[in-house]
């Protein structure tokens, strides 16, 4: 057989044990902040049912859904071969979940009578979209998402954005908390007589970073927009800056739009008082594009790199409906892992020796040597010390070096004279100074250590 290329398809990644450890920390990060708002995980299968995933996240997101082909021969009933829409749905019934949200109202209605309400999950799973892979956007990534079930109160949105400015404090990233509310867009989609088409009216707008003004007015046009209902949307985009005072005005007498404003001001009340970190700003043009959002909304970018959007989530009334359980309102909010690691990354903002694992190697001259060592190497992890035992018996320069490029921070050498006396000899790999030290002498300065660095 000819020897094949390695390669990973298109936005697939392999990971480092370097960038492992910073994943590690920062998921580490994320999920004690999780905890410390009683948040409790849950995980959810790869795979979901092509039925639980379409018709979720508007009709560009049924197109990006990764689907499975059914297990045996499964051009077997397919009779649409010419339709690859229809004959999709013929070979295919599962599918990579998009995002966690759904497979999360999946999993509430099925298990709800085992989950106490109001119910608050985190989970910090990957997840697929075939999107065209670039800077940031991968077709494999991971989400970080926490949310809210059975629960009206506004209270759960405004901890939600004290979480994310808790989260990117710690991460030392400075952001802005983009915040809106779906009813304003409802609003707007009443004011320009358009109310059926909404969901067209908030995908346009959410497109508004992209391709500009021009672009979603052209695409508003291409809907069946009027230019009347055009030219308001317009002015409603150039005012946004003005803030609640001008909402007020721009909306008079439209009651929906008014409660979307009067529930931003709820939210916004308690987080006052939180005294927030980064700036959280009203964005009465944010819509986030997926339909299932309902009430408040929100985003986060970076503000010293253009990078989109780093997290975002909202208020969503009516997702476990549409399995079969109705008035159970629910919240969330999600962290974009990939685009958070690679501003770190730009920034530097990773602490120093994440890649550091192992503490203590252990270098040997000869068979001898490498056993008398397996019983103290043994002890110190028992100790919570992290140790290696060099497993070749090769130059001591050669194990030195080893040491050295995986950043390891001691060497103990043994040789015969060491097993004579109990004598170790501990190496500094920093500063290369040499102690002969017993055992239990190694293991004192080791938790010592560990304790002034905690």
């Amino acid at each position: 057989m000819a020897s094949q290329k390695p390669a990973l398809p298109k936005g697939m990644r392999d990971f480092s044990p370097e960038q492992m450890a910073k994943r590690q920390y920062l998921f580490d990060t994320i999920q004690e902040v999780f905890k410390r708002y009683g948040y409790q995980p849950i995980e959810t299968p790869t795979m979901e049912k092509l039925s639980t995933l379409t018709g979720k996240y508007g009709d560009e997101g049924d197109t990006l859904l990764f689907k499975v082909l059914n297990s045996g021969d499964f051009l077997k009933k397919a009779k649409h071969l010419e339709d690859y829409k229809t004959l999709t749905n013929e070979i295919s019934e599962k599918g990579l979940r998009y995002d966690l949200t759904v497979p999360f109202a999946r999993y509430v209605v099925q298990h709800q009578h085992e989950i106490q309400f109001p119910f608050k999950r985190y989970q910090m799973q990957p997840v697929w979209r075939a999107d065209r892979p670039q800077r940031g956007r991968y077709r494999e990534f991971y989400q970080c998402d926490a949310d809210v079930v059975g629960s009206d109160s506004l209270l759960n949105e405004a901890e939600l954005l004290m979480m994310a400015d808790t989260v990117f404090t710690k991460l030392g990233l400075e952001v802005e908390i983009r915040l809106n509310n779906r009813k304003i867009l409802q609003g707007l989609a009443e004011k320009i007589q358009a109310p059926e088409k909404m969901i067209a009216l908030t995908v346009a707008i959410d497109k508004l970073d992209k391709i500009g003004w021009e672009g979603v007015s052209k695409e508003l046009e291409e809907q069946g927009f009027t230019k009347e209902a055009i030219a308001e949307v317009y002015i409603f985009i150039q005012r946004k800056a003005e803030g609640l005072s001008f909402l007020k005005l721009f909306f008079e007498g439209n009651a929906v739009a008014h409660q979307g404003i009067a529930e931003m001001e709820e939210v916004l009340e308690p987080i006052e008082a939180f005294i927030p970190i980064n700036n959280i700003v009203i964005d009465p043009v944010l819509a986030r594009g997926l339909s299932y959002y309902t009430g408040c909304i929100y985003e986060i970018q970076a503000t010293k790199h253009t990078m989109g959007s780093i997290g975002g989530g909202g208020r969503y009334d009516e997702l476990t409906a549409i399995f079969g359980l109705k008035g159970v309102s629910g919240v969330g909010i999600s962290f974009g892992v990939e685009r958070i690691y690679d501003l770190l990354e730009v920034q530097g903002n990773f602490p120093e020796h994440l890649g550091q694992s192992t503490q203590v190697l252990f270098a040997v001259f000869d068979k001898d040597t490498q056993h008398f060592c397996m019983p103290i190497a043994r002890r110190l992890r028992d100790r919570n010390i992290a140790t290696e035992v060099y497993p070749d018996l090769q130059r001591i320069k050669k194990q030195f070096d080893y040491a050295n490029k995986r950043d390891i921070p001691y060497v103990i050498v043994i040789g015969s004279e060491e097993m004579k006396t109990g004598k170790l000899t501990f190496k500094n790999m920093k500063t290369g100074e040499q102690q002969q030290l017993t055992e239990d002498e190694i293991i004192s300065f080791m938790l010592e250590t560990r304790t002034k660095k905690n």
